[in-house]
């Protein structure tokens, strides 16, 4: 967990023109924290890899830039700050190769938001990716899938708003700051969204939507997301980055067929032949991931009691996959009792099953699974 302080440097690094993902990696295992790095010499900063140009980016945005003023508008924006090491950043996105190091986020991220899926397309859609979107996100929402796009205009705004309609959470993943809404016909949605779901960025307050922030954008929207439904796309679309950064982070990508002889259609259409699944239904993605079972997911966190049984089993796994039959001998417990906690567990979302009956522990154990241990 970051604490409030080195968070504040974080976002200082954030500021600084040259310093990404793999370099501000590289300066935590330099110098153990952001805020020793961040007061850093030039000679030090340079050994530990940076080049002079950034090296003096650095150290010119530190004699111009007060972190507490920058602490400032991040309050008076209720701006929530999120760090690689902080629990409530997204675990999707973190386990994607160099996520972004700080998140910007305005309104919640709760635990019914780890089911994702992101609805893409173009802005220059067709009554028909209309409907398509607007029915799709709508399912999705009203199977309590939290719905993942962009806010642009055209297929991304039809999805966040089918979200709200059918009483769902969604997020806006930003090519600008939190604090710049864009498109500005959208400020009315982006406080919908506020409310009911998260504006997302990897961008400082005040940066404005410009071209070389959207591809970035578009590889958080797919790795925040379980899978990636692109309605409607020309071959130039932006959606289809979207879908090639979710092949490569292993995302299903789901596309909508349309008309060979439609503009928008072309980019799906070479989706589908490149092997994309075909969209014919709102329950295509639903049973592909298994998503038709999230109300009951939910449910059964809610409802089932924390057995022994499940505490026994909990720590005996780990994030290796175990075959049921090693958990049985370490557990000493007879298969059929095995295999019906592990069933259970698997429906609260406490393990998870990676095929050939080989599990792991999708997260660490909670406090009430140690509860009692001793009793």
């Amino acid at each position: 967990m970051t604490s409030d302080t080195d968070r504040l440097y974080w976002v200082g690094f954030n500021l600084v023109k040259g310093i990404g993902a793999v370099r501000f990696r590289a300066l935590l295992e330099a110098f153990g924290d952001a805020q020793t790095a961040w007061q850093a010499s030039g000679d030090e900063l340079r050994q530990a890899g940076l080049s002079q140009k950034i090296v003096d980016n650095l150290i010119k945005l530190r004699s111009e830039v007060s972190l507490e003023r920058v602490a400032e508008r991040l309050q008076q924006h209720q701006v929530t700050i999120l760090t690689w090491d902080d629990e409530a950043y997204p675990r999707r996105l973190k386990d994607i190769d160099q996520p972004p190091p700080v998140l910007y986020l305005r309104g919640t991220l709760e635990e019914q938001d780890d089911w994702t899926v992101a609805v893409v397309g173009t802005r220059h859609v067709t009554a028909y990716g209309r409907q398509v979107a607007d029915e799709v996100s709508g399912t999705l929402a009203r199977s309590g899938v939290t719905v993942v796009s962009g806010m642009a205009r055209g297929v991304d705004t039809i999805a966040h708003q089918a979200a709200l309609n059918a009483g769902g959470r969604t997020f806006a993943v930003l090519g600008c700051g939190v604090d710049v809404v864009y498109p500005p016909e959208n400020r009315r949605l982006a406080a919908q969204i506020i409310e009911h779901g998260a504006l997302i960025s990897d961008y400082p307050l005040g940066a404005a939507p410009e071209s070389q922030n959207f591809p970035p954008r578009n590889r958080s929207i797919s790795g925040i997301s379980q899978a990636v439904i692109v309605v409607e796309a020309g071959v130039t679309s932006g959606s289809l980055i979207t879908a090639t950064f979710a092949a490569e982070q292993g995302r299903d990508v789901f596309a909508v067929p349309g008309s060979i002889l439609a503009p928008q259609c072309q980019g799906t259409n070479r989706l589908i032949r490149d092997g994309a699944a075909p969209l014919l239904s709102p329950q295509d993605v639903l049973e592909a991931l298994n998503l038709e079972m999230v109300t009951e997911h939910r449910s059964a966190r809610v409802a089932l009691p924390t057995e022994p049984v499940e505490r026994q089993l909990y720590q005996v796994l780990g994030r290796e996959p175990m075959h049921v039959d090693d958990i049985r001998t370490q557990a000493n417990l007879p298969i059929e009792r095995v295999s019906a906690t592990l069933a259970m567990m698997e429906l609260k979302g406490t393990v998870r099953q990676l095929g050939g009956m080989f599990y792991v522990a999708v997260r660490e154990p909670a406090a009430d699974y140690h509860a009692g241990a001793d009793e």
